[in-house]
């Protein structure tokens, strides 16, 4: 493992200066189940599930076949409820805020060795773009929650979603022949979700990061 990290963090450094082999560039699919939360948001607060589903690229990096970039492209389902254990039968339990994303990773992707079935350490951005934003059930206390209606007394307000979010994924997976793949990724968002709900009363300045947990399959072609 410790020469695994160590071999990937010297191939990150010189990516700039790495041979990267277009020409043998593979397709395939993927598709997977999202765990989603934002902190410092809605009050309460508790998990979205959704989903996540389109195609990715594998790109060669060097002359191993150790080492690849891997950018996808997906549709991406993010976002929280109002489903906290404390909040049960409370205003807003029952309320949906979901954020739904044209999402563009670019992860830097290293097997552990060149065997043919491995485990594998993935790392990178990623670029979220809104495509939509669906609240149900907004607390009768905040109803700015929903982007499309107004609190006269808190005008300011607002639980519009930001059309772009920028984040930092990880993941750790396994591939069986370098064509069927499972893995569990971590997308942490740097961005702030909601910037006007820092106006929310009794609400917080905290940047609302989005957070995921995914487990996904992919399919690569040959």
């Amino acid at each position: 493992m410790k020469k695994f990290l160590l071999a990937s963090a010297m191939a990150f450094s010189t990516l700039s200066f790495a041979q990267i082999d277009f020409s043998s560039t593979r397709f395939g699919v993927t598709a997977g189940g999202n765990y989603s939360r934002v902190r410092n948001a809605h009050n309460p607060s508790g998990p979205r599930y959704t989903f996540q589903a389109g195609g990715l690229a594998l790109i060669p990096v060097g002359k191993a076949n150790q080492f690849f970039l891997q950018p996808e492209v997906l549709y991406y389902g993010a976002g929280e409820t109002g489903k906290d254990k404390d909040a049960k039968g409370k205003d807003g339990y029952n309320a949906v805020y979901g954020n739904n994303y044209l999402s563009v990773p670019i992860y830097f992707k290293g097997y552990f060795s060149e065997a043919e079935s491995e485990f594998f350490g993935m790392a990178g951005p990623r670029f979220n773009f809104l495509l939509s934003q669906n609240v149900k059930n907004a607390p009768v206390g905040r109803p700015y929650y929903d982007p499309d209606v107004t609190d006269p007394t808190n005008p300011k307000a607002s639980g519009k979603a930001n059309g772009f979010n920028f984040g930092i994924g990880l993941g750790v997976g396994y591939s069986y022949k370098r064509q069927l793949e499972l893995a569990l990724k971590y997308d942490f968002g740097l961005s702030n979700t909601y910037p006007d709900l820092k106006y929310d009363k009794g609400g917080t300045d905290k940047s609302k990061s989005e957070q995921v947990i995914s487990i996904g399959l992919s399919y690569i072609f040959q």
